[in-house]
C-alpha cells in the first residue's frame, strides 16, 4: 500500500487516542496541548491538513512545520521531541507530527489564560490531567523507593466503596469522610503508587478503580 493510500485509510478510521486532525495551525500553544496529551499518554500522530470532517485540506509544510517546532520548544515543560513526514494526498500535502510516549512525564502546556498545565489524551481529546496523576508522574521521577500511608478510616472508607461500587470520585471521597482536597489528592497518588488505585478519566470527571492486578478480597481493611 503507498504512503498516500496508507494516510487516507487512516484518516478514514477518524480522530482517537493516537490520531489528531488540524486543519492547519495559527496557534502555536494550542498544538502544544496536543503534543503535551500525546506524550503523557501513549503517544500519537497529529495530521495537519486534514479538516475534521477527514476532507484532505492541504498545507503549506515549512509553515507548518514552523509552528510545530515552537510550540514543541517553547510551548512545552519540558520539551518534546517529535518526528515528522510529508504526505502527497490527492495532490496536497498533509503534514505528519509524530509523538513518542515520553519517559520523563509530565509535559506541560499553556491552557486558554496561559496557566502550564499537563494534559492527557482521552479517547479523541485532550484534557487536563488530574492532580493525584500529575503527582504520580513526578514521584517517579525521582526514583522513589517506597511509600508511607496509614491504613485509617479514611482510606478503608476508600477501598470498601470502590470494593461495592467499582470506582468513587474525589468529590464523592471528600463529601463522605470530610478531608480536604489537598489530602485526598495525596492518598490516590499514593495508593496508585503502590499499584492499588488506577484512575478512569473521562471529559467530564476522573474517578478511581482498583489496580488490575490488585486483589481487595486478599486484604483486611
Amino acid at each position: 500500500m503507498k504512503s498516500a493510500d496508507k494516510i487516507l485509510q487512516r484518516i478514514k478510521e477518524g480522530e482517537g487516542l493516537n490520531l489528531d486532525f488540524k486543519h492547519s495551525i495559527n496557534d502555536a500553544k494550542k498544538i502544544a496541548r496536543s503534543l503535551s496529551a500525546f506524550a503523557n499518554t501513549k503517544g500519537g500522530s497529529l495530521l495537519i491538513g486534514v479538516r475534521d470532517n477527514g476532507s484532505i485540506a492541504g498545507v503549506n509544510s515549512e509553515e507548518e512545520y514552523f509552528m510545530v517546532e515552537t510550540a514543541a520548544l517553547i510551548y512545552c515543560k519540558p520539551s518534546i521531541k517529535f518526528t515528522v513526514n510529508n504526505f502527497n494526498v490527492l495532490g496536497k500535502q498533509v503534514l505528519e507530527i509524530i509523538v513518542s510516549e515520553s519517559e520523563t512525564k509530565p509535559h506541560a502546556a499553556p491552557d486558554n489564560d496561559g496557566v502550564f498545565k499537563a494534559y492527557v489524551r482521552v479517547n479523541d481529546e485532550n484534557i487536563i490531567a488530574p492532580k493525584p496523576l500529575v503527582d504520580v508522574w513526578k514521584r517517579l521521577q525521582t526514583n522513589v523507593k517506597g511509600v508511607k500511608i496509614n491504613f485509617d478510616e479514611n482510606i478503608s472508607f476508600l477501598l470498601k466503596e470502590i470494593n461495592q461500587n467499582g470506582s468513587i470520585s474525589k468529590s464523592q471521597f471528600v463529601r463522605h469522610t470530610g478531608i480536604k482536597s489537598y489530602v485526598a489528592n495525596k492518598i490516590f497518588t499514593n495508593l496508585i503508587i503502590m499499584n492499588i488505585l488506577d484512575l478512569e478519566i473521562t471529559a467530564s470527571e476522573t474517578r478511581y478503580v482498583f489496580n488490575k492486578n490488585f486483589d481487595f478480597n486478599k486484604h483486611e481493611f
